[in-house]
């Protein structure tokens, strides 16, 4: 409980699957969680859980791609509990379709959201760091920044989180912040159930396929990506900066 205590976490994207799952992990281990989601309401059950294990939350509404609404939901949260340590940039879409049926909305929206996201929290949230000498930023990228039929977008916007993330280790790190991205693969969440529905497999025989093309033979859960953000965190990882970790269960 105590790896994370006296921290200020922020997370994005955090009213449910991986962002829900790792504001709660940091706050177990010990954190005060901003918790946003581009609604304030869908961040509550995320609080709730959090309040309900004896830990501290504030929820927050705030779309992550408006400059104006970054910058004060950034400021209310150093407000609220004095001080950012921590920053998961893991807000995301989907607008899947290939490349000639793909609208130039889908595009926008998918870059805007993951990648220009980023971009903006980031630079809320570092002039906080900078000033404390201390902070920890970690992207959320994906094994689609690979490459993955129908992706277009998401894979460029993942593909481009990781040049994003090595940069900013150089940029930060003097000011001895710690900048990491983790690139999920199969994780079972309301994400991956829409890519189920649109390609039109059942999301059970979905991840019952995927898990035989895993070494590790399972599917991941929101909780083991949680687990290594919480790792990238904590001051164990103190010397790890600008490096891309996929959880994907052994899968090229």
């Amino acid at each position: 409980m105590s790896q994370l205590q006296g921290r200020v976490a922020i997370v994005t994207g955090a009213g449910r699957g991986i962002g829900a799952a790792t504001a709660k992990r940091l706050a177990k281990d010990g954190a005060k969680v901003g918790v946003i989601d581009l609604k304030e309401e869908a961040c509550q059950e995320t609080v709730s859980a959090i309040a309900a294990a004896g830990g501290e939350a504030l929820a927050l509404g705030c779309d992550v791609a408006d400059a104006a609404q970054v910058e004060q939901t950034i400021a209310k949260v150093a407000e609220h509990f004095g001080r950012i340590d921590i920053l998961v940039n893991n807000a995301g879409v989907l607008r899947d379709n290939l490349l000639f049926k793909m609208s130039e909305d889908d595009w926008d929206t998918v870059l805007n959201v993951h990648l220009k996201g980023s971009f903006l929290c980031s630079k809320a949230a570092q002039k906080y760091m900078v000033e404390q000498r201390y902070g920890k930023i970690v992207n959320t990228s994906s094994t689609s920044a690979l490459g993955n039929r129908g992706q277009a977008n998401y894979s460029a916007a993942k593909a481009g989180l990781q040049g994003f993330t090595k940069t900013l280790a150089i940029e930060l790190g003097p000011f001895n912040i710690n900048v990491n991205a983790v690139a999920p693969g199969f994780i079972a969440t309301d994400m991956t159930r829409a890519t189920a529905e649109r390609i039109g497999i059942d999301f059970e025989e979905n991840q019952k396929l995927a898990s035989q093309r895993i070494p590790l033979r399972r599917v991941g859960q929101p909780e083991d990506v949680a687990n290594v953000v919480a790792f990238l965190v904590s001051d164990d990882a103190s010397y790890v900066s600008g490096q891309v970790i996929y959880v994907n269960g052994g899968s090229r």
